[in-house]
């Protein structure tokens, strides 16, 4: 489809076409990390999203069909880190393997969460509350310690990693 044309379609019936539309949308990408039975694991994640600053919270979406999502659903603790342009290894290390993080340089935080060496910011996370939601699960974090340090975020679109230029 070109640029100038507009495609108009019932998002029920036609799932490729809705996920194309989202696609249009750019996010940053972020990679959640928990702890488990069998240790660290981290899943990739554009659904994150402030939710409030009194009390700090945020959310991310995990989908059901997810063969981590048993990790993360039961999990009362989670860090979410926010990461660089510089990071696309990390990314494309924990699409490939939910233990991939144990191959990622990481340090441990105060309670035991693996933390992402070189994330722009990193969210220490309580569970507050889930919501069902259709295929997803929203998760909602209660932050009790965030990092942050400068940079330029890795951001994806249209089902491609890019990275922010300004302007």
């Amino acid at each position: 489809m070109d640029a100038g044309t507009i495609a108009t379609f019932d998002p029920g019936t036609d799932a490729d076409s809705f996920r194309n539309a989202l696609g249009t949308f750019v996010t940053g990408v972020t990679v959640v990390t928990t702890d488990s039975p069998e240790g660290p694991v981290a899943i990739v994640a554009n659904s994150f999203a402030s939710v409030s600053l009194d009390p700090p919270l945020v959310l991310w979406s995990p989908a059901k069909s997810s063969k981590r999502f048993e990790h993360f659903a039961g999990s009362r603790r989670f860090a979410i880190h926010v990461l660089g342009a510089h990071q696309q290894d990390v990314c494309a290390a924990v699409v490939r393997s939910k233990t991939a993080i144990n191959d990622v340089d990481t340090h441990l935080s105060h309670c035991g969460m693996p933390l992402i060496d070189g994330a722009l910011a990193t969210f220490e996370c309580n569970l507050e509350a889930t919501h069902d939601a259709g295929d997803h699960v929203i998760v909602v974090g209660l932050v009790t310690k965030a990092h942050h340090k400068g940079g330029a975020p890795l951001v994806f679109h249209a089902g491609k990693y890019g990275s922010f230029s300004e302007v």
